[in-house]
This record gives C-alpha cells, sequence and structure tokens, in this order.
C-alpha cells in the first residue's frame, strides 16, 4: 500500500479510540529497521506509525554529514517505495523535536510538504512532534498554536507533549520527578489554547510517570487513571467525551495492566525504541559469537564470506525485530485490525 494518506490516518486514529486499541510507534534509523517495521506490521495484520528521531535523522544523511532534513526526507522517500509491497497502511511520523529542533527541522520539513501538498502530492509526513516538556507550559502552548497551523497547511498532524517524559532520548534529557505527571489544570490550558479539535488535529501526549530508557516492570511508578482523570475534566468543560487523541511515551518496562488502562483512557499510539533495538541486535550479538571464526581472519585464516556478507546477519535482525513488533501489536490490541483486512 501507498504510505497513509491524510484521510487514512485520521480514520486509523479514530478506529483505534472507538475500538480500544493503540498502535505502536516504531523508531527507525536505516533502510533495514524501515524494512523491519514495515513487515513487523504487515505479518501482525495491523497498521501502524514508523517514526524518526532528529538523531535518527542525522543518522540517515550519513554519519559524516548529519543533515537532519536530508536524513527524514530520505527517510520518507525510502519508506513511501518499501511500503507498496505491503497490504498494511503505515503513517510516517517525527519523534521528539525540542525548540531548536523545531525551528532548524520540524518548520523545514512542515515546509517541504506544504509544497509538495500545493503541487498535488502527499505530504512527507503525516505527523510531527513539538516536545516542549523543556519550556513553561504557556510557552509551550504558544508555540504549538503557531504549529498547529502550519500542520493544518501541510496536511499533517501535531504532536505534543504536556508534561515531562523522564530519563533520556537522543539528546532530550529529564530528571525523573513530579514533573513527570501532568495535572487536569495542564489539561484544561491545553484544551483552552489549542481547541479540542475545532483548531486542527492534534495527538497529546500526557505524562503520567513515564520514563525512557530501559526498566524492570515495577522500577517506574505509573499512574494511567491520571489519563482518565484529565479526559474527564476536560471533556466535562468542552462537551465531548474523552477529547483527547492520547500517546504513550517511555513504555519500556510498562506492565501489561499499565498498557491496558492507558489504552483504556484513550491512548492510540505507543511509542516503542529501547525494545525493537534489543530486539534487531540481539540476532546479530548472536550471530557473531557462534560464528567469531568465520567473521574474522583468525590464525592467517581468510574467514568465511558468507559470514560476514552483512545480509546474513542483517536479515536475522530484521526478523528479530519484526518479531517484537508483531508482539507490541498484540499487546496494543491493533493485530488483525488493518483498515485493509
Amino acid at each position: 500500500m501507498p504510505i497513509a494518506s491524510p484521510e487514512v490516518y485520521a480514520e486509523m486514529i479514530d478506529r483505534a479510540k472507538t475500538q480500544g486499541f493503540a498502535y505502536p510507534a516504531i523508531n527507525c534509523t536505516s533502510s533495514q529497521t524501515i524494512n523491519a517495521a514495515i513487515r513487523g506490521f504487515a505479518e501482525a495484520g495491523s497498521d501502524g506509525i514508523v517514526q524518526i528521531s532528529t538523531g535518527g535523522a542525522e543518522y540517515m544523511s550519513g554519519p559524516t554529514i548529519k543533515d537532519r532534513v536530508r536524513g527524514a526526507i530520505a527517510f520518507s522517500v525510502f519508506a513511501a517505495e518499501v511500503a507498496k509491497s505491503y497490504d498494511v497502511n503505515i503513517a510516517l511520523h517525527t519523534d521528539h523535536a525540542p525548540k531548536d529542533a523545531v525551528e532548524a527541522w520540524v518548520k523545514p520539513l512542515l515546509a517541504a510538504s506544504t509544497e509538495r501538498v500545493k503541487n498535488g502530492g502527499e505530504p512527507y509526513f503525516q505527523s510531527h512532534m513539538w516536545d516542549g516538556s523543556a519550556v513553561p507550559l504557556d510557552e509551550n502552548l504558544v508555540l504549538a498554536e503557531e504549529l498547529l497551523e502550519l500542520s493544518a497547511a501541510a496536511h499533517s498532524i501535531l504532536e505534543i507533549e504536556v508534561g515531562v517524559v523522564g530519563g533520556e532520548e537522543d539528546g532530550v534529557e529529564n530528571e525523573i520527578n513530579d514533573k513527570l505527571y501532568t495535572t487536569v489544570e495542564d489539561g484544561l490550558a491545553t484544551a483552552r489554547a489549542l481547541g479540542t479539535g475545532e483548531k486542527g488535529r492534534y495527538l497529546t501526549a500526557l505524562t503520567f510517570g513515564n520514563v525512557h530508557g530501559v526498566y524492570k516492570p515495577g522500577n517506574v511508578k505509573l499512574r494511567p487513571e491520571l489519563l482518565g482523570e484529565i479526559q474527564e475534566k476536560v471533556g466535562a468543560e468542552v462537551g465531548k467525551k474523552a477529547p483527547f487523541d492520547l500517546v504513550f511515551h517511555g513504555g519500556s518496562g510498562s506492565s501489561a495492566e499499565e498498557i491496558a488502562e492507558a489504552v483504556r483512557h484513550g491512548v492510540v499510539k505507543m511509542n516503542i525504541d529501547t525494545d525493537t533495538q534489543y530486539a534487531f541486535t540481539r540476532p546479530v550479538v548472536e550471530h557473531m559469537f557462534r560464528n567469531y571464526d568465520g567473521v574474522l581472519k583468525i590464525d592467517g585464516e581468510v574467514g568465511d564470506k558468507k559470514l560476514y556478507d552483512p545480509r546474513s546477519y542483517g536479515k536475522a535482525a530484521e526478523k528479530g525485530m519484526a518479531e517484537r513488533i508483531v508482539e507490541a501489536c498484540q499487546n496494543l490490541g491493533s493485530a488483525g485490525t488493518s483498515l485493509q483486512k
């Protein structure tokens, strides 16, 4: 299938919310991880979201080039081409963008998409994230209002973060403290500034103790019930049930019960990066350990070309990552729900 059109992406989100499931959003950094992500969604019979961070975009452009905009557009063009081979809908998204990255990365990408749309094409990305967790809420929402208008012109959806996700991801680092919990007042301020759809659609990452990185279950104190409280209070003010389309960040180590409760309260997108990185890397490590005398030239020998050919372990890496994505789709309830099914 072609990459999801803006209309299809909106329908994906609507179906997830009304039917009570969420889409995994998989961070990718290369052609191999893009292939693995789309393959995983297809094997699960799930539509899905493939996303790239600022660091991923720099890497995609070439590790010595570090051109975020060029890397992101290359990512989009490649994904759009290979997605045609699969029978699921894939939306493309740019992940965490702090203020400096909004100016140097998100706005240029929105401008490129707007130009493409004016010429009768589709946007390069279906959604972009503005990570305002490092600035005061009022400043966060002022920039969000501007980006919401720019996103509408580009036929894309804005994602915002209200609150703070702890830990570190791609250079965005926050302490683990009480700021990890969005308040009802924060939710009300967001709805008053951005509306609840009438000014343009947006996704909202309300935080409820989320932390990026690797954590065992129980080490992070999640309060998914907080999402329900905010939805209820804001919904009462605006006259809508569960007015926010929610995003779950920093979910590594979350229990199945915590994830399920978050989805019940309106989460439609859950970011997954740490777990899929491990799933990709683990088979490569096994290949190297099992075949060390073939992938290396030891004691004057020449090794085994079939074993150090990057495709030999690359295929295993893609398979491992795809299997983890199938598992994520099953956990979030999106398996078997593709619009194509």
